[in-house]
């Protein structure tokens, strides 16, 4: 089985737990329907956030989804000048025999405007 890097992202309305680990699952979820996985074709995830994040951790989120098994790893993204701001990055690792160019990126809310080129 091959092994393939699956990028996500979405954005925050406002910066609130409760609202952090929906959007974070609404995401995990939306990558793992597209790309028909399930739980356990995962190897880890790695998630990134802007720095105006403070209210959680997306892993915090993920671990909801019972993935507490999973190397899961937070980071803060770079502060970039007029980058958009309340985004949530995600990077997972899959057992995924499709070819790299299949593979389907997932962009939610206003991340779609990050990556216009993979957003579905």
């Amino acid at each position: 089985m091959t092994i393939r890097a699956i990028r996500g992202a979405t954005t925050l309305d406002v910066d609130e737990r409760e609202h952090l680990h929906k959007r974070t699952i609404e995401l995990v979820e939306a990558m793992l329907m597209e790309n028909d996985l399930s739980t356990d074709d995962l190897i880890s995830i790695f998630f990134t956030c802007t720095p105006d994040i403070h209210s959680d951790f997306p892993a915090a989120a993920a671990r909801g989804l019972g993935l507490g098994d999973l190397p899961l790893m937070c980071a803060v993204e770079m502060d970039v000048d007029g980058a958009l701001g309340r985004v949530i990055r995600v990077m997972a690792h899959a057992h995924l025999d499709t070819p790299r160019r299949e593979v389907k990126h997932v962009y939610l809310h206003d991340a779609v405007s990050l990556r216009k080129d993979l957003a579905q």
